[in-house]
This record gives C-alpha cells, sequence and structure tokens, in this order.
C-alpha cells in the first residue's frame, strides 16, 4: 500500500501535535485527530476519543504528553487493529517507553520511539526525529514520503529517547546554569559583562572542548569544590538561590572525594 494511503492519527493536538498534524494534511495525508482538551485542526478530522480516531489508522502519533502516553495507549487499545504502527512521540523515559511496547505487543501493535530532537514550532513535520524500536524502518519511510527527517537507531524502544534525554541533561543544564549565572549577575550590576563573557565562551567551544572540561573538573575536583562553594554562597548573599551552583559544587565534591582529594 502506497503510504500516501495510509490514515494517519494524531493523539495529542497541542502545539506539537497541531504543527504536524497541518503539514501532514498539507503533504496530502488522511489525516484524524484526537484531544481532550478538543482542539481542532483544519484538514484534520475530529474524532470524539482515543479509540475513534485510531479505530481505520495505519499509523498512530502520540503527541500528548508523557504523563499522558499510558492513558492514551489504553484507551487506543481495544480500537487498535493488529499491525498498526503506534509511534510513541512523547518525550517520556526509556523504561516508560519500553512498557509501552510491551503493553502493545501483546495486542499485535509494534511501538516506534520517536524523539523529536528539535523545536516543533516552526519545523512541524520536519523536525529532526531519531527513533528506534520494531516499526522504525516503516516509520522512517512513511513520515519520509510526507517530508519527516527520520534518522533510525538501532536498538528496542527507548534506545532513541535515551540520546535525546542524555543530549538533554547537557543543554538543558546549560541553559539553567547561564539562566541563574544572569540571575546573579544583574543582581550584581555586572549582567552586561557576564552576558558577554558566556557568548564569548560558548563561541570558542571546538571539538577539544568536552576533553577539557571532564579532564579539568576531575584533576582540579579539590579546588573547582571550593571556588563553587563560594560562588553559591555568593549567590545566596545576592538573593538568588544557588540551585545550579550547589548541584556543581556536590558533584565536584563527589568526584574530590573518590580521587582522594585530588587538586
Amino acid at each position: 500500500m502506497s503510504a500516501v494511503l495510509v490514515p494517519i492519527a494524531v493523539l495529542g493536538l497541542g502545539e506539537a501535535g497541531s504543527a504536524i498534524a497541518r503539514d501532514l494534511v498539507a503533504a496530502g495525508a488522511d489525516v484524524r485527530g484526537y484531544d481532550p482538551k478538543g482542539i481542532v485542526v483544519d484538514g484534520v478530522q475530529s474524532r470524539g476519543s482515543e479509540a475513534e480516531a485510531v479505530a481505520d489508522a495505519g499509523l498512530v502519533l502520540s503527541l500528548n504528553s508523557s504523563h499522558d502516553a499510558s492513558v492514551a495507549l489504553e484507551n487506543a487499545l481495544p480500537a487498535l487493529r493488529p499491525g498498526t504502527l503506534w509511534a510513541e512521540c512523547n518525550t517520556a523515559s526509556p523504561g516508560l517507553k519500553a512498557r509501552l511496547a510491551e503493553r502493545a505487543a501483546a495486542g499485535g501493535v509494534p511501538v516506534v520511539d520517536v524523539a523529536l530532537m528539535g523545536v516543533v514550532p516552526g519545523s512541524g513535520v520536519r523536525t529532526p526525529m531519531l527513533v528506534s524500536g520494531e516499526g522504525a524502518q516503516r516509520y522512517a519511510e512513511l513520515l519520509g514520503a510526507f517530508g519527516g527527517e527520520v534518522t533510525v537507531q538501532e536498538g528496542p524502544a527507548g534506545a532513541a529517547i535515551s540520546r535525546k534525554l542524555l543530549r538533554s541533561v547537557f543543554w538543558k543544564g546549560l541553559a539553567a546554569a547561564v539562566v541563574e549565572a544572569l540571575e546573579g549577575a544583574e543582581a550584581a550590576g555586572c549582567g552586561d559583562w557576564l552576558r558577554g563573557n558566556i557568548a564569548a565562551e560558548l563561541a570558542a567551544f571546538d571539538e577539544h572542548t568536552v576533553d577539557r572540561l571532564v579532564d579539568g573538573s576531575h584533576a582540579h575536583a579539590r579546588r573547582r569544590t571550593d571556588e563553587m562553594a563560594a560562588a553559591a554562597e555568593q549567590l545566596t548573599e545576592l538573593g538568588v538561590a544557588p540551585r545550579i551552583a550547589t548541584a556543581a559544587r556536590d558533584l565536584l565534591a563527589q568526584l574530590r572525594d573518590a580521587q582522594g582529594g585530588a587538586a
């Protein structure tokens, strides 16, 4: 059967779901959708429940939230036909995605773990996707027919989202550190200076930066623990909660203690 003719159900028509659903419709896909908040998207056939939305679908995109992922699958399972491909697109833990895949397998429904690797608004179906699990290649072919940018990652459901979440530890952690540092700098009256300093440091990153960060943290754990303790104390004095600074201090202290008090 041609990929263009496979009916697609989109569960969850919030910011991400709506953007992807609109692009699918624009690309000629036959799309039906359901959102518990009653959101309607032009060109998408509105259905009254998860079960109604998936009953005649060959591909289901679950785009609600990690908190609702299990409920969406349970509500849809009675109406899912064996062989229908369930694409779990929520940013849930690898363990949850594996459990959902096991649950769906009992009904003959393969689950593909979809990790959305970019910001969906503005990109829609062209948001880079890393996918794993049973049916990953089939999903890549189906979405590719509508302009999807899909990369297949070897491994079961959970392998793709694992990579995204590990990357998130860095990116979201970095963002949190910048927010906390700038809040402190504004309180200290040097916000513009620190903003420029951060931009310059980030611009200087190259392929050796990761090694320098890791090696330096181990080699100078004791001194850096003291430094971050002082930084956390300063933030407290400025009226800023030192969440990131304290976490950095504690991690460095753990490295220091493991090494018997590195420099």
